[in-house]
């Protein structure tokens, strides 16, 4: 019986040697997350023939901010969104890492049209998501918004603080 025993401690310490691994593995990959609450507000709008288009945003204006997005959040309000602000137009890439729910990706110039939207992105897929031309702006909206809203490639967007 002492093999029997004998296996199953190494069976039980290697299992806690994996485990803690893991823990420690996990602690530095994930990044600390910003309360979204912290973030700054504003509202964009967006003018799309005759009609004005609003949604309440949090700001994300740092790398940080940037870098966590709406990952993690499960569930997002037709009117709201997140708008990723940059201080120069530049070719952006965006992938949906850890984003629980599709997003609609509207890429902004820097005088307000609507260059390109990406609809109903895979939660989870870290495919890269090109802005195809430099932009300023990226509005992240709920999967399938922009359809459903008539927002479309050319329209205007304004940003209020």
């Amino acid at each position: 019986m002492q093999p029997e025993s004998r296996r199953s401690r190494l069976a039980a310490h290697a299992t806690l040697l994996a485990a803690a691994t893991l823990v420690a593995v996990l602690a530095h990959a994930a990044p600390a997350l910003e309360e979204l609450g912290n973030f700054p507000r504003a509202t964009v709008e967006i003018a799309s023939g005759d009609r004005v288009h609003r949604f309440d945003v949090w700001v994300a204006d740092t790398p940080e901010r940037q870098a966590q997005g709406l990952m993690f959040v499960r569930d997002l309000a037709p009117d709201a969104g997140m708008l990723f602000v940059h201080d120069a137009p530049r070719e952006v890439s965006m992938w949906m890492k850890n984003t629980y729910i599709p997003l609609d990706m509207l890429f902004i110039d820097r005088n307000g049209r609507v260059v390109r939207i990406a609809h109903e992105t895979t939660p989870h897929s870290l495919e890269s998501i090109t802005s195809g031309a430099p932009v300023t702006q990226v509005l992240e909206l709920r999967g399938g918004e922009a359809a459903r809203r008539g927002i479309a490639v050319g329209d205007r967007a304004r940003t209020k603080s």
